[in-house]
């Protein structure tokens, strides 16, 4: 089974306070998981890797075989898939997440970038978890 998912991470301020939103539609469209939440105060960057870690984590379990992961964060993308180094040692501890997660996985797993647009959803979903300041469980 293949799924969809789309994260994002918001942020007012930088840092300031942030949230997180995901999207995970299945192979027909359906949606199967849509979330937000208040993560504290937090840089973009973090928020971003933090909606990654909490998707992992909620799909790790699920019996998917393949994850395609969208994301409007081309600095998150690029260092996820090893074009860019990470040099931030705060995000290099989000990145290690991200990595011992996927080492733990049983799904094949693609992250692509989008531009923001694309990303509308989950976007109007970190947005929301500011605004309700609700706090989420990574």
């Amino acid at each position: 089974m293949t799924l969809f998912a789309y994260t994002d991470g918001a942020s007012r301020g930088n840092p300031g306070d942030s949230g997180i939103g995901l999207l995970v539609k299945d192979e027909a469209g359906a949606v199967v998981l849509e979330e937000n939440g208040y993560i504290g105060k937090a840089t973009n960057n973090v928020a971003e890797y933090t909606a990654l870690i909490a998707l992992l984590k909620r799909i790790i379990t699920t019996g998917c075989t393949r994850l395609v992961v969208h994301s409007d964060s081309e600095l998150m993308v690029r260092q996820v898939n090893g074009l860019y180094k990470v040099k931030d040692p705060d995000l290099r501890v989000y990145f290690r997440e991200v990595k011992d997660l996927l080492a733990r996985a049983s799904f094949d797993f693609e992250l692509r970038h989008v531009p923001r647009e694309m990303n509308r959803e989950a976007d109007r979903l970190a947005n929301g978890g500011i605004d309700a300041r609700t706090v989420i469980a990574t």
